[in-house]
Order: structure tokens, then sequence, then C-alpha cells
């Protein structure tokens, strides 16, 4: 039975009860309604819940969402969307480069460091994407991994262990240490192709509506997920920017916004404004508040982290920048200060970890884009900007292990500088190869990719 994941309205429903209660809206007598229709929660790790609901439920799971978002919310004036407003309320919004030479871009060998540290970041966690906070430690524990310093394995992990806390199963075959032959797809790593094709199609005054025309000529749609899935389906169903990021999409602040946000800092060094725009606007097809500033966060980061030279700006640096493009009376700002103060006050990155999963894991899902941020904050924090320490701090904190890594690899490959500075153990099993299904890319070297991106970050 085919059981579309993301999508029905009757798995939708339990994730906007939770998410208008985080976002200042009083969804209790909605959720009453539901529960005494008897309806269920929301699936707690799959997209789809295993039998579909009877017609009536789901024809009422589709009104409730219509109902849920119609209620009026306490934080709409802290977290906007719209880009005038962000800046409005970010009092120490960076200022564009002044006239004058532009910066330079980034040397196509730091591109190709940030290439294979984001791959690299994606590959560690991709095994245990959807594993708990301890299976992820018990698992790495039995193979001699903890804390980690490599690629996790089953070799040396009984039999018991592994029956009980499975690997990711469309992982685990080509991501596992002694599986890895090359890159595998992942989202990941799709979506930075994807904006390196917008800005090489439309250039850096894309808009919204360039990005969608891209992703239905070159995304398949069943390698979306989450609010990306519903933005696609927005799409077909006729449906413009911002809407497509609003209607019946409970997922609006997860994290797929983030992890498109490489290529825009990338492309935009010494500029955290202008990089922040230029996600902003991309993120906006698909997310709202929070998930917007999360790519806004990302982007300004990796824009600070690509002007640097060599002894530049430190990753503590870089990561004071991109919270000056996120309003700081927001969720995800004050969530990221607490985990950088709390990379601060522990040694033991464990005890950061432990901290963050008890301020947040109760309350948001695993895939929501404020405890992730936060955790990625927290592992360069800790590590201090160090790029095997940041990887590996990063997955092992759980919650959306392969985004989070791929991100921490990224800035912390960029801040690195060269391929030469990333430790073998992490990309010679990589043998220059990406597997994707966008566009023409399938089986490109990261060293290609650089080029390419040093080629958009180098246009006026």
């Amino acid at each position: 039975m085919l059981r579309l994941t993301w999508v029905q309205p009757e798995d939708l429903i339990g994730h906007e009860l939770r998410q208008a209660a985080q976002d200042g809206r009083e969804p209790s007598a909605v959720a009453a309604r539901w529960h005494a229709a008897g309806g269920p929660e929301a699936p707690l790790t799959a997209g789809a819940s295993p039998e579909p609901a009877s017609p009536h439920l789901r024809r009422l799971a589709t009104d409730l969402l219509d109902e849920l978002a119609g209620l009026p919310g306490s934080l709409a004036g802290d977290e906007p969307t719209g880009l005038a407003g962000i800046r409005s309320r970010c009092p120490d919004w960076p200022a564009r480069p002044a006239s004058g030479p532009a910066p330079r871009p980034p040397h196509p060998a730091a591109l190709e460091a940030a290439w294979l540290g984001r791959a690299a970041g994606c590959l560690l966690g991709k095994p245990v994407e959807k594993l708990p906070l301890t299976a992820i430690r018990e698992l790495a524990l039995a193979a001699g991994n903890w804390p980690l310093t490599g690629y996790f394995t089953a070799r040396g992990v009984p039999g018991e262990l592994l029956a009980r806390h499975p690997w990711n199963r469309r992982s685990a075959a080509t991501s596992l240490a002694e599986n890895i032959d090359g890159m595998p797809e992942d989202d990941d790593l799709n979506y930075p192709l994807l904006a390196l094709l917008v800005l090489r199609r439309h250039g850096r005054a894309f808009t919204t509506g360039d990005v969608a025309r891209v992703w239905l000529d070159e995304l398949p749609a069943g390698r979306t997920f989450t609010a990306e899935r519903i933005a696609y389906r927005n799409l077909l169903s006729g449906l413009e920017p911002p809407l497509t990021a609003r209607h019946h999409n409970p997922f609006r602040e997860w994290i797929g916004a983030l992890i498109r946000a490489d290529v825009h800092g990338w492309t935009n060094p010494g500029d955290p404004a202008g990089a922040a725009a230029q996600a902003h606007r991309d993120a906006t097809l698909t997310h709202t508040a929070n998930g917007v500033y999360a790519a806004m966060f990302t982007a300004a980061v990796i824009a600070a982290a690509a002007a640097a030279p060599a002894g530049g700006p430190s990753v503590h640096a870089c990561l004071r920048t991109g919270l000056t493009v996120v309003p700081p009376r927001s969720r995800l700002a004050r969530a990221v200060r607490q985990a950088i103060r709390l990379a601060h006050e522990h040694a033991d990155f464990a005890t950061v970890v432990d901290h963050l999963h008890a301020q947040h894991a109760a309350t948001h899902h695993w895939v929501h884009a404020v405890p992730n941020t936060a955790l990625i904050a927290a592992a360069l924090t800790h590590a201090d900007g160090d790029f095997s320490g940041s990887v590996c701090r990063a997955v092992s904190g759980g919650w959306d292990t392969d985004s989070n890594g791929a991100t921490a690899g990224s800035i912390a490959g960029l801040l690195a500088g060269s391929p030469d500075a990333l430790p073998e153990r992490w990309t010679a099993p990589l043998k220059n190869r990406l597997a994707t299904s966008v566009a023409d890319f399938h089986g490109t070297g990261f060293d290609a990719l650089a080029r390419l991106t040093h080629l958009e970050a180098s246009r006026p």
C-alpha cells in the first residue's frame, strides 16, 4: 500500500498542533476536537502513519488545518518573515561592503574544502539519522568510536545492539565505513546543487519564483521531504510563493531552508547581509519565521568565513556575525545564544548536548530548525572550528544528524581553507564523486563543483 509521506492531512494535523503552540497560538480547542474524533498523534519519526485515515477523519483534518491557520499568534511581532520586518528588528544588521573593489571570492581550494566538508559531515550522520541520542552513543561506544573520531561502522558491534538500534535503513548500505564508495545521494547535497543552478540561470537577482521554476525543472518530487514536499505540492496545485510556505505546511520552521543556505554564503564573501537576503529569497518558498532565520544565519556565518584569509576571523566571530541577521527576540536567536554559552561553559560536549536535549527535545520535532541550529552553533563553538571536532560533535548530538554534520562540515571546511587541511580519513572514501538526481551533476567531482561555485562568486 502506497502511503505518500509528509502530505497526508491526518499526518500533518499533529505536527501543526505542535507548531501552533510553539509560535504563540492556542490550539487546545482544535486538538480536543481532533482527539475526540479519534485522530492520531503525528508519527514520531516517519512521514506517514501506517494506515490511512477514514474519509471523514481526513476531511476533518483538512478543515482543522485551515482553522489552525486562522488562529492569532502572540509572537508575530518578534518573528516576522518579510525581509523588511526582519531587518527592522535587527539593530546590528551588517553593513554592505563599501563602494570600491568587491571582496575577493574564496579560493577554489577553500570552496572545494567546503564542499568536501559538507559531504563528509553529511555522510557521517546518515546511518544514525532518526536514532535517539542514547542509541547513537551506544552504537559508537560498542565500535570503539566514542567520542566519535570517524565514520560509523557495524564492525565489532554486538548483534543484539544492532537489532535494538538498527541503522537508518536507507543509508546503512552506503554510509557505514565498510560500505562507503563515493558520496551517495542526499538532499543535503542536492539543495546546494539546485542553488548553484539558480545562480547560473538567474544571477544574484533571482526571485523566489525562479527558485520554484528550477525545482520544477530539475528536482524530482520524490527527492523532497517535509516543508519542501508540501511547497512542491502547493506549486503543482497552483499556489504561488510565499503562500507555498504557509498553506497546510506544519514543517515551515523545520531545517529544510537551512540546508539550502551554503551557496548563498559561499558566493557573498564578506557580505553577510547580501548572503542573508539571498538565502531569504530561497527560504521563503518553503519556510516562515524561524525556518527562514536558520537559513539566513547560516548564510551569514558562511559569508563571514568565506572572506577570512588565513588566520582571519575565528569561527566565533563568524557565529556572532550570523546572529546579526536574526531578530534577537526570536526563538532561534535565543536558542543559539544559549547553545554557544553552554559550549563555553562545559568542557565535556556530551554535557552540552544533554542540556540542549533537556531544553528542546520534549517540545520540538527532531527536524525542527531551532534545536538543530543551536546544536550546530554549539558544535562549532566547542570544537573551536576544528574540522573533525566540529562534524563529530554535530553528529554526536543527535536530532537531524546528517544535516547538522553537513552544515558544520561546510563551515569548518571553508575555514580550513584547503582539501589538504582536511584529514584523509574523511575525504578519501568520497573518491571525489557525488551521486545525485539533480540535473547533470551525477558523478561530478567536488573540485569541479568548487570551480563552478567560484565562477558564481566572481560574478558582479
